[in-house]
């Protein structure tokens, strides 16, 4: 592995660009491998940055998807101006989605993100305040 000191870099996320749905994922991941981490952890971090990639171009106006590498871990933060969760134990199940029939009809919003980035992680926080946005906190140990 080729981390020699902390790693850190952020994309926008533009909200209903779905053009451009999975472009920081991919980019992240790309960086991962770069670096020489195994199969598995990029793996999980591409999954999670993607699910949460996606419920901000789903859901909000805009965010930002922040990353932080250090030899132990992968810290990821997704901040949106989105919304926010009325319910977040409601969201957090299987298969509950609020995105509406376009969304689904593209192929998206089948309510598996937030189940997805939270099994995906380590340690997974979300905070939402209603109108103004919410913030989900994953990190992913490297070791």
């Amino acid at each position: 592995m080729a981390i020699s000191q902390s790693i850190e870099g952020s994309f926008q996320l533009i909200g209903g660009n779905f053009d451009n749905a999975g472009e920081a994922s991919i980019k992240l991941k790309q960086e991962l491998a770069r670096l020489g981490l195994n199969e598995e952890i990029i793996r999980r971090v591409a999954i999670v940055t993607f699910e949460a990639e996606i419920n901000v171009i789903i859901y909000a106006a805009a965010g930002w998807l922040h990353y932080a590498i250090t030899l132990e871990q992968i810290k990821i933060k997704v901040e949106d101006m989105g919304p926010g969760i009325e319910n977040i134990e409601l969201a957090m199940q299987e298969g509950y989605s609020t995105a509406p029939d376009w969304v689904r009809e593209l192929g998206w919003g089948a309510g598996m993100g937030l189940p997805n980035m939270k099994k995906n992680s380590d340690e997974f926080k979300i905070d939402s305040v209603v109108g103004e946005g919410t913030t989900v906190e994953m990190v992913i140990n490297i070791k």
